[in-house]
């Protein structure tokens, strides 16, 4: 198996060495990345956190209802921390459910592993590390599955990319399993881009962190204090996308991969693109599966949903 460490390496050297530079998101998360998303979540700009935990607060008894019927495998791609799913699970029936949590990170598991005992002592709980998009194939099983997808990961992925996934997915689930999906809503630019460029820069050290994490694990010499973050948000298109920007002109040795990179001044590295939806743009990602919009769940003020679709062939 290879390790976290070389698929690290591997995707740094191919997203550096590409004419339109870019780094994944899923690589933000090291113990460092963990702490500043944490302060991320509490900063009165993002929004995003407290929508959807208000959704599967007051509304996940609702959602549990709808799968009260039989045992039923809850598998949540890129667990994280399990703070707003616990508030999800409570309301089902710990005999009748499994919880297998997947994360690309082996601390991760164990950490939500170790909480969710703490939180939900009676609930199953079978972690699996790995890349799930790389484990699908290992979803196909006899078992009733409700696949959770949750904190708008979805919008991380460009439209073209979402319909594959989610047709992924389709070919892996039986007639009568479910995805939950949480997604951010299109909205103004006013309240979209704070929540990517707060005042406090904690966004900003977040993203710079990828830097941070290439010269810590992998031997990189970057001079962070020569990159910036820059955050933008096309309210038509609905999308928000995250950068790290070179000052100048400069190069970077990575000795993990024995490379020297070059960037050029207002260079930018893409990491993270924020999609926005509307229910036509899911039907869209869907089309061509038999994914039934079956339940919408959103929040008081309208920003975020989580949608039930529901395969039925």
């Amino acid at each position: 198996m290879i390790s976290e460490k070389t698929l690290f390496a591997q995707h740094v050297e191919k997203g550096l060495s590409d004419d339109k530079k870019f780094l994944s998101s899923m690589y933000f998360y090291d113990k460092k990345g963990e702490a500043l998303f944490r302060q991320i979540m509490k900063l009165d700009e993002y929004y995003l956190t407290d929508c959807e935990m208000e959704i599967l607060q007051s509304q996940g008894k609702n959602i549990a209802e709808i799968f009260d019927d039989s045992e039923l495998e809850i598998i949540e791609l890129g667990a994280g921390d399990g703070i707003k799913t616990k508030e999800l699970l409570r309301n089902f029936d710990f005999n009748q459910i499994t919880y297998r949590p997947i994360d690309i990170s082996q601390q991760a598991i164990i950490d939500i592993t170790d909480k969710m005992n703490e939180w939900l002592p009676a609930l199953k709980v079978k972690g699996i590390c790995g890349d799930y998009f790389k484990m699908i194939k290992d979803f196909k099983t006899d078992k009733r599955k409700l696949i959770l997808f949750l904190g708008s990961n979805l919008g991380n992925m460009t439209d073209e990319q979402a319909k594959g996934f989610i047709g992924q997915l389709h070919h892996v689930m039986n007639s009568g399993d479910s995805i939950l999906l949480g997604l951010d809503l299109i909205k103004s630019e006013k309240i979209v881009l704070p929540a990517y460029s707060d005042n406090k820069g904690i966004t900003a050290e977040f993203n710079l962190n990828l830097l941070h994490r290439i010269n810590k694990e992998l031997g990189g010499n970057f001079n962070i204090k020569d990159f910036s973050h820059l955050a933008t948000y096309n309210e038509k298109e609905g999308i928000a996308k995250s950068y790290i920007k070179s000052s100048m002109n400069q190069s970077v040795y990575i000795e993990e991969v024995d490379k020297e990179f070059h960037f050029k001044k207002d260079e930018l590295i893409h990491t993270e693109v924020s999609r926005k939806y509307d229910l036509d743009i899911i039907r869209n990602i869907i089309e061509g599966t038999s994914f039934q919009l079956k339940h919408q769940f959103t929040d008081h003020k309208h920003y975020f949903t989580d949608l039930i679709l529901t395969k039925s062939n």
